[in-house]
């Protein structure tokens, strides 16, 4: 999903000269294509993400186009106040870009889990927030940022496996069906998308029918389609490697209610405190319940098979 961000903003950069690359002293054997293109648009800020986000203000209110790039806890969470004091209450068109979301850096360790980071950005009024689930609805959802005024959250994953039937599909305000069903639907957010996908496969193969939602514009809310999507199951999973309040699950709910949906939501992702256990991007899936396996076995204990 790096190579294509980096590929698509180089394109973008081609043909826009306001727009900027900053980074917090990483994204190496990644963001060369646009440092080797433009390299008087190219600044790194060292390990300073507070600043790299005033850095951004201050150019986005010059009349600039900033990316800022960096892991997506230190992109999120350290520089919080910055993006909420520059670019959310001056309505400044600053690209915070956040790599690895979730459990893509997971022998890290804690310090490394991009858990909370859709949660924070969503609250705040104003602020787009993507997530693609591949590199090829990354690479449209880049593009479609160039129509967004305001800031904006960009989560990229680490994967390169693509979504089966997603194609690349993506719409601001809209999620994407990618298989069909009537009996449970799967609405994922991000990477895991690829193991909602899978799980419905092994559910179809099951006799249930599974459909897969995915949801990269969570802000701003593809209300009208999760309502479909939830008015024809009996029973929802939402799945995301993230805390299970203040993601996907929180907005499933939300639409659920609001709009008097009979449709029971199970929110499948991390429900519990860091306990300092890490490893592989798999092994963890797998311990917070957003594996295949874990997925499938969630679906059916909810449908009483």
């Amino acid at each position: 999903m790096r190579r294509a961000f980096v590929q698509t903003l180089t394109e973008l950069a081609a043909e826009d000269p306001r727009i900027l690359l900053l980074t917090g002293d990483l994204g190496y054997m990644a963001l060369e294509p646009f440092a080797d293109r433009f390299p008087d648009r190219f600044f790194n800020v060292g390990v300073a993400e507070q600043n790299m986000v005033g850095v951004a203000t201050g150019l986005a209110e010059a009349g600039y186009t900033p990316f800022v790039y960096s892991i997506a806890t230190f992109a999120s969470l350290r520089p919080y106040e910055f993006i909420r004091n520059g670019p959310v209450l001056h309505h400044l068109p600053v690209r915070v870009v956040g790599i690895g979301g979730g459990f893509d850096y997971g022998p890290q360790g804690t310090t490394h889990h991009g858990l909370e980071d859709v949660g924070v950005m969503r609250i705040q009024p104003g602020m787009t927030v993507v997530a693609p689930a591949d590199h090829l609805q990354c690479t449209q959802a880049v593009r479609a940022l160039s129509d967004v005024s305001g800031p904006a959250y960009l989560r990229l994953g680490k994967d390169e496996t693509a979504i089966p039937g997603l194609d690349g599909r993506f719409e601001m305000g809209r999620a994407q069906c990618v298989r069909e069903g009537t009996d449970v639907a799967l609405i994922a957010m991000g990477g895991v998308a690829t193991e909602a996908a899978a799980a419905a496969q092994v559910l179809g193969e099951r006799g249930v029918s599974a459909a897969v939602w995915i949801v990269a514009s969570v802000q701003p809310a593809p209300v009208a389609d999760l309502a479909a999507a939830l008015g024809g199951v009996r029973v929802a999973l939402s799945v995301e490697a993230h805390y299970v309040n203040g993601g996907l699950g929180s907005l499933v709910a939300e639409v659920a209610a609001e709009h008097g949906l009979g449709c029971r939501v199970i929110r499948c992702g991390v429900h519990r405190a860091p306990d300092g256990v890490c490893g592989g991007r798999s092994f963890l899936y797998d311990a917070h319940g957003v594996s295949r396996d874990a997925l499938v076995r969630t679906a059916l204990g909810a449908l009483g098979r």
